[in-house]
């Protein structure tokens, strides 16, 4: 396993990590990425664990906290082996006008709950699960900061943010002297580059490495969708397609198409190529992997350890791209003084 530093900090993670998603299996969403328990849970960390991967991602709201429990249970009298990354901002309790958001109030309760659910006291890395524009981000910031004198957090990132979210907050960080972000947990894949836009800039500027969620594209790049074929039955798509990135057909088809010439020149899958693609790409730190069961997580295990050629990723992009949006269409008429981070 490479391991790599997560954006501009001394901390190293693996260019594969795992995502806790399938944990728990609670509710329309998370029963339809699957139902883990503690058991397999065990059994999947101990073949990452064998594999050199070591970081397990999960969030409070996975399963109405479900995937923590199983994680922390997963990983007891080897917490010193694994290291733990984890999200909070979404609504965690419906009637209590308080359980969402970025709020000192919300994040000094959530965060004392996930350590319990985890059974430990501390987290590796912790990440906002997206930008709270009620809560001033010197409040957020401020607090964040707190945690982490006080050794309940290590390491700092974001999720799902906008790059003036990012940035402004980087801005107070800088101005106060707070604990800065290191991650950015963004959705990112060959049927969606929008993260290429101004998130991989931002990154490459200041510092930010990229934790990749979703990089099959909701589980449309698993090998299973091809042009012509029915959808499979064993899928995640069929109950959480709403959830997901919108992909139009036709450019998904083309996507997959050229991903199965390249399975054929190297003799990987269509999965191994779409990952193998991304720990290619600049920023990139660690793409999250999920696996409903052993046989999944070792394919995927396998998109590690050799690489595509310069040809093969340039027929990968040509195929994947696509006209972006103002003003990036602009700015990239202008690559002379403003060139394209890929």
């Amino acid at each position: 396993m490479e391991y790599r530093h997560l954006g501009h900090s001394g901390f190293r993670v693996p260019a594969l990590s795992f995502g806790t998603g399938t944990f728990g299996g609670k509710g329309e969403l998370f029963g339809s990425w699957g139902n883990t328990d503690v058991a397999e849970a065990s059994r999947l960390i101990d073949v990452c664990l064998d594999a050199g991967l070591n970081l397990f991602d999960t969030a409070d709201v996975y399963s109405g906290g479900m995937a923590e429990s199983i994680l922390g249970a997963a990983i007891k009298d080897r917490r010193d082996k694994v290291l733990i990354s984890t999200k909070a901002t979404f609504r965690f309790d419906a009637d209590d006008p308080n359980a969402v958001g970025s709020s000192r109030f919300h994040l000094l309760r959530t965060i004392d709950a996930q350590l319990k659910r985890l059974g430990t006291d501390y987290i590796d890395l912790f990440q906002l699960h997206g930008f709270d524009a009620k809560t001033p981000v010197e409040e957020t910031l401020s607090t964040l900061d707190d945690l982490v004198r006080a050794g309940k957090i290590r390491y700092l990132g974001v999720s799902n943010f906008s790059g003036w979210h990012l940035m402004k907050s980087l801005a107070a960080s800088e101005r106060h002297g707070w604990t800065r972000y290191v991650a950015n947990q963004a959705y990112y894949s060959l049927i969606g580059r929008d993260y290429e836009w101004e998130l991989m800039p931002l990154g490459l500027d200041q510092g930010i490495g990229a934790v990749v969620w979703s990089p099959l594209g909701w589980g449309r790049l698993t090998g299973k969708i091809r042009r012509g074929q029915p959808r499979p039955e064993v899928s995640r798509l069929p109950g959480s397609a709403d959830y997901g990135p919108p992909v139009d057909e036709e450019y998904l088809y083309r996507v997959v198409d050229a991903l199965d010439k390249v399975a054929a020149e190297t003799g990987k899958t269509v999965a191994q190529i779409a990952l193998n693609w991304l720990l290619q790409r600049p920023t990139v730190s660690t793409v999250v992997i999920g696996a409903r069961n052993e046989e999944q997580l070792k394919q995927n295990l396998g998109a590690v350890g050799w690489n595509l050629t310069p040809e093969q990723v340039a027929l990968l992009d040509e195929a994947s791209a696509k006209t972006p949006a103002y003003p990036y269409w602009h700015q990239a008429g202008f690559a002379e003084r403003n060139p394209s981070p890929v």
